[in-house]
């Protein structure tokens, strides 16, 4: 379906294709119109589904369409991390470039200071990871008792790490009185209730269930032992259809070790995960997207945050323990029905973990014997 058949406004519309966005996607077929109407909704989907632009584009045209006379802040997205804040930002940045609308993100590891200073300067809408607001809130640097539409962002990554107590905080500082937004790429009781909790007669939309994985994304799992790992890693480099590879271990000390052995290997790569400065964060992941490096390494807490056009491969080079985080790994790839390849280094210990995903998939991987 074409966005303009979504009733979107003209210079929306012209921002979308400017970006080279060719048809919405069933999230967003589903959720522009409800959220336009006006409507609580509560929405299930998978990373890779085009979420993002399908409540940002909304917000956009519902604030466009009710001018204010005194500027202050009207609609908050609230996001787990540093990485997802800046990757909204960028989207919001996209679609109202035709538009008077100001947004700004603002998240822990930089400065207080230059985000203040930018506060000032008349926003409409706001990106924040819960931490960082709280702490903004308190030095009454911003005020949320104007706020017409307010967006949960990855709620289950939210309660997975530990932001709930943060979230009831600030919804105790938000109008009862507004739009609410609620996504989550899974739904387990305890992220229902939240949602139940927060908003007034939702709308449900649930697409592709986070135990689906793309019908674009080729799955391949290569049963190799732990210390031939890294001797396939760099056969895989050497195909010149890979420009640029991201690669997911497990912790923060796997993804800086592996760094190290690719670049004595004469390989471009860096790591991306929580013991990172934000500013370390973010330009290993900007060199990336502009191929300065050819493999960037990540923890899961970076899964979800990472947002790059046209990635070909992704590399489970330690398998997650959580079958669901496989999911949110291998959908970095086959984004925006292109097509995707994701491979799985599986060594004895984890064949256990290997068994888990596929019993959650239900797809067909690909396994490949090394030995």
């Amino acid at each position: 379906m074409k966005f303009k058949n979504l009733n979107i406004i003209a210079p929306i519309i012209e921002a979308i294709d400017l970006a080279g966005y060719k048809g919405a996607t069933e999230i967003q077929q589903k959720a522009i119109p409800v959220i336009l109407g006006g409507n609580d909704i509560i929405g299930c989907a998978q990373t890779g589904t085009g979420k993002t632009a399908s409540f940002a584009i909304p917000m956009l045209q519902l604030l466009e369409q009710q001018p204010i006379t005194k500027k202050y802040i009207r609609a908050l997205v609230l996001v787990p991390t540093r990485e997802l804040a800046i990757q909204v930002a960028t989207n919001f940045e996209t679609y109202s470039k035709k538009l008077a609308l100001k947004h700004l993100a603002v998240f822990g590891g930089v400065s207080q200071e230059m985000q203040i200073n930018k506060l000032k300067k008349n926003i409409d809408i706001l990106i924040a990871t819960p931490g960082r607001l709280l702490d903004l809130i308190a030095t009454k640097n911003v005020s949320l008792s104007n706020i017409e539409i307010l967006v949960l962002d990855e709620a289950d990554r939210m309660l997975d790490m530990g932001f709930a107590k943060d979230v009831k905080k600030i919804l105790s500082t938000i109008p009862a009185k507004r739009q609410t937004l609620f996504f989550s790429a899974t739904m387990p009781p305890e992220i229902r209730k939240l949602a139940q909790d927060m908003v007034i007669n939702p709308v449900e939309i649930n697409v592709a269930p986070v135990s689906s994985t793309a019908q674009t994304i080729q799955q391949l799992a290569y049963f190799v032992e732990r210390d031939e790992k890294f001797n396939l890693l760099l056969t895989i480099l050497d195909d010149s259809k890979i420009q640029r590879l991201l690669v997911f271990t497990r912790t923060k000390y796997g993804a800086d070790k592996l760094t190290k052995r690719l670049q004595k290997s004469g390989i471009f790569a860096a790591a991306i995960h929580g013991n990172k400065s934000q500013n370390a964060r973010q330009k290993a992941l900007n060199d990336f997207k502009n191929n300065t490096i050819k493999v960037l390494i990540a923890t899961d807490i970076a899964a979800r945050g990472i947002d790059i056009d046209e990635l070909s491969h992704v590399v489970n080079y330690e398998l997650p323990n959580i079958p669901e985080t496989y999911v949110h790994r291998i959908g970095r790839t086959g984004r925006a029905g292109m097509q995707g390849v994701a491979i799985s280094f599986c060594e004895q210990e984890e064949r256990k973990d290997f068994k888990n995903i596929q019993k959650l998939i239900g797809a067909n991987v690909i396994t490949i014997q090394t030995n």
